[in-house]
């Protein structure tokens, strides 16, 4: 595999960035990790690096301000930012570097702000550090860039803390901290994964104008091809730490040339033929009038605020064998909806109906039976899995009062951990971590692993497993695929379409990436601010939706229209807005 030649700059301007050849690896004989990497940035472009986990696309990024883990080395080529080589700057040099010409946004605001400082304290920081101004221009410039991120009273957010904004916002404020001393670059590392789609599509829009108003150069690291043809000039394209693709993001998309980037576009959701539902089946899952409130936090000297509606008057009914997806934007309460109906959350009122039975709370047969039928998957499987337990242990647990003995358990256990590809017939295939660092199958079986043994993708497929070995005839599903990358987005989901037309179950999917929900849903529920604004079948909401509310959410994700060379053309539902980089 021969690395693609880097295109040359778009005029006589010298590049901003010049990576030549750069070879990372683990120490200094350990694995290689990036192999020979060549690209260039110009000042002011858009340049997107997309690929799976274990890539090495943040790893070539963040060579631009030397921020390799101390385990990887250098071992070849040359990193050069405004014409100067990296190698040789002093740790002064570098630390005015950082900061001042590079900036960075990383994936998760919350562990890259400091809990423990305010928020004005936090936004002074950098330009102490990298400009001339006194503490009264640093305020009034820190203002002026809290108002041009959209945060309301800038004079609040200055004495408020992290923990006291929603993710949006605190990636708002992230975006003003590194955009204030007016870098020359600005490196985003999955700056948007954990949003929903309308924040993500809002931060952004906000991060290319900032950056546009400014001059600023963009290097982008995501697997979110749709986010990349809409915000990127350029597109990189990396797969085992090397470069096997790069050119224009239209061109790219539209006509791949190599098998491993035709494989992201093959990965990317799009609407599939579901199974259909029984005509006129009785639901055997009903919600009626659920109101949750969850009361105002007090204080010693404190009155106690007042409660806050999460749900307001959610009528739901689920049939056997159907998908119904829960939609709406972070705060719209699917979440809380989906732990109701697990209960896991007590409502404040309404009623939960199996079998047209009430559900009462810890007591009588429905009550017992409706919890053996109704199984959960939590958005990230490593904190919901007992790390001390094994995989097999992990999976049996679900098993406990099911009255099988033993014998059975393993069997079933067995039976299961085959269905999500993790059975013995599994063997020999590697294990690979979110790193890339991985280790081949050949020992123990995937059940006598733990669950830090396995890669993202495989804890996901142990919870899946979890969910339905008791065969459960309903499914709740919480943002299962939201932390994974492309492909192994796409096997998770064939994976759970599989098992729920084989085993029956009804499925609660819930999910902010609508083009997921696509590919799944028999039914789309469309929620805001705790109340249900509009319902219907799949084609019927994504096709002709009737609240603006649902407009606003479609607007953020894109059709896909294959192409007759193997590649994608990007649609933007809609919306007749034009994308920031004129790309598809």
């Amino acid at each position: 595999m021969t690395t693609p030649p880097v295109p040359p700059s778009a005029g006589t301007t010298p590049p901003l960035v010049d990576i030549r050849d750069l070879t990372l690896g683990i120490g200094e004989a350990g694995r290689i990790v990036v192999d020979r990497v060549s690209f260039t940035v110009d000042p002011g472009e858009i340049v997107a690096i997309v690929g799976e986990s274990g890539s090495g696309k943040t790893l070539a990024a963040r060579s631009v301000l030397g921020l390799a883990p101390p385990a990887v080395r250098q071992r070849g080529g040359t990193v050069r930012v405004d014409g100067q080589d990296l190698a040789g700057l002093t740790p002064r040099q570098m630390r005015r570097l950082r900061g001042g010409r590079v900036g960075m946004v990383f994936q998760e605001p919350m562990t890259s702000l400091n809990p423990s400082l305010t928020i004005g304290r936090q936004l002074e920081e950098a330009l102490v550090l990298h400009t001339g101004l006194d503490a009264a221009g640093r305020r009034q410039a820190i203002l002026a860039m809290l108002d041009r991120v959209g945060l309301s009273d800038p004079e609040r957010v200055l004495r408020s803390w992290p923990h006291e904004f929603s993710g949006g916002m605190r990636q708002r404020i992230m975006l003003a901290s590194v955009m204030l001393p007016s870098p020359a670059l600005l490196v985003a590392d999955e700056p948007t994964t954990a949003l929903d789609a309308v924040v993500q599509r809002d931060v952004l829009d906000l991060m290319v104008a900032l950056t546009a108003e400014k001059g600023t150069a963009v290097l982008m690291i995501s697997h979110d091809l749709a986010m990349v043809a809409r915000y990127s000039a350029r597109v990189i394209v990396m797969c085992q730490g090397r470069i096997v693709e790069q050119g224009p993001t239209a061109d790219i998309l539209r006509a791949p040339s190599h098998p491993y980037t035709r494989k992201l576009l093959q990965a990317m959701p799009r609407r599939q033929t579901v199974p259909p539902v029984e005509a006129g089946a009785a639901p055997f899952v009903e919600v009626r009038d659920l109101v949750v409130d969850f009361g105002g936090r007090g204080g010693l000297f404190r009155k106690a605020a007042a409660p806050k509606r999460a749900l307001d008057g959610i009528n739901l009914a689920i049939r056997p064998r159907e998908v119904v997806a829960v939609v709406g934007s972070s705060g719209s309460g699917k979440t809380t909806l989906g732990r109701v109906i697990a209960r896991l959350t007590r409502p404040t009122s309404g009623q939960i109906l199996f079998d047209g039975q009430p559900v009462d709370d810890a007591r009588g047969a429905v009550w017992t039976e409706y919890r053996r039928n109704c199984q959960m998957v939590f958005q990230d499987p490593y904190s919901s899995l007992d790390p001390r337990m094994t995989v097999g242990q992990l999976v049996a647990e679900a098993l406990r009062g099911s009255g099988m003995d033993r014998a059975a358990i393993r069997a079933r256990v067995a039976e299961v951990l085959g269905e999500v590809g993790l059975g013995e017939k599994s063997l020999g295939e590697k294990s690979q971590g979110e790193g890339g660092a991985g280790r081949t199958a050949s020992g123990p079986d995937y059940a006598s692993r733990y669950p830090h043994e396995l890669s993202g993708g495989q804890r996901q497929r142990v919870a899946i497993a979890r969910a339905v070995v008791r065969r459960p005839r309903l499914v709740i599903a919480d943002e299962p695929v939201s932390a994974l990358d492309t492909t192994v987005r796409a096997q998770i989901l064939d994976l759970f379409a599989d098992l729920q037309r084989r085993h029956g179950f009804a499925c609660l999917f819930i999910s902010h990436d609508l083009a997921v929900v696509e590919q799944l849903a028999n039914r789309v529920v469309v929620m805001n601010q705790g109340r249900i604004v509009e319902e219907g079948s799949r084609d019927q909401i994504f096709d002709h939706p009737a609240d603006p509310y649902t407009r606003l959410l479609l607007q953020a994700i894109p059709a896909l229209d294959a192409t007759d060379d193997g590649g994608v053309r990007l649609r933007w539902r809609h919306d007749d807005t034009p994308s920031p980089q004129g790309a598809t």
